[in-house]
């Protein structure tokens, strides 16, 4: 059944059918550990767009069930763990006018989400940070937390909670908790909604910026051109 999807690598939104999937048969195992039965299979998509044409490479581990007869048979729809082989993480493109520095914290946070979420949610906060520092021109305050409370009149209510959010997540992997019995956990999921935080905040932030200034820059354009016509048009009367 074909369905909508952002390419990994060019980022354009299209839709996928079958000519566009390869895969793999399954290979079943037994982890003789668990007991459990287990499929394998590997899937590449290509991007149907003709300035991509890029091929996305990932493995899914299934679920494996056993039949009354005791033959092994594919659950399909319980997908266990998903690895992203090409590219590793869905990392969005973004303009090039972005710091360096932004762009490369991004990444990193978001390649390491599954292998390591707590330090993904450190490398976000970092990150946040960054941003603050350079978008806003926030300077000499003493911590993060400071830092975003410069800017609360500056943004809306939810986006505030949720940077201290993302502040607060990232602080459990970058300090340790005062009872070093106590042992707090960031899971993938979780870290992978900070880095959506953080492209947001890329999104709402610099890239519209950027867009509003070139509209500006446009009709200010536009007007120049305007204004040199009418002086040199000899029918004008305004």
């Amino acid at each position: 059944m074909p369905f909508s999807r952002v390419c990994p690598f060019c980022n354009v939104l299209s839709t996928i059918t079958e000519n566009d999937i390869q895969h793999t048969n399954a290979f079943c195992y037994t982890d003789y550990s668990k007991g459990k039965f287990y499929h394998l299979k590997t899937y590449v998509v290509t991007c149907p767009s003709q300035q991509c044409k890029k091929a996305e490479i990932y493995t899914q581990k299934l679920s494996d069930k056993i039949n009354g007869v005791g033959y092994h048979v594919p659950d399909y729809e319980c997908i266990i763990k998903s690895w992203n082989l090409e590219p590793e993480a869905s990392i969005k493109i973004f303009p090039d006018y972005i710091p360096e520095q932004i762009l490369q914290d991004y990444k990193e946070a978001k390649l390491i989400v599954n292998i390591s979420p707590k330090a993904s949610a450190t490398i976000s906060r970092r990150c946040l940070q960054t941003m603050i520092r350079d978008f806003w021109a926030i300077k000499g305050k003493k911590s993060l937390h400071h830092e975003i409370e410069a800017i609360k009149d500056k943004i809306d209510t939810n986006m505030y909670d949720a940077i201290m959010a993302l502040k607060s997540i990232g602080n459990i992997g970058a300090h340790p908790e005062k009872d070093i019995n106590i042992i707090v956990d960031v899971e993938p999921g979780e870290a992978e909604e900070l880095v959506w935080l953080i492209e947001t905040l890329i999104e709402d932030w610099y890239m519209v910026r950027h867009d509003r200034e070139n509209r500006i820059n446009k009709i200010k354009s536009i007007n120049t051109e305007k204004q040199l016509e009418r002086k040199i048009d000899p029918y004008s009367t305004n």
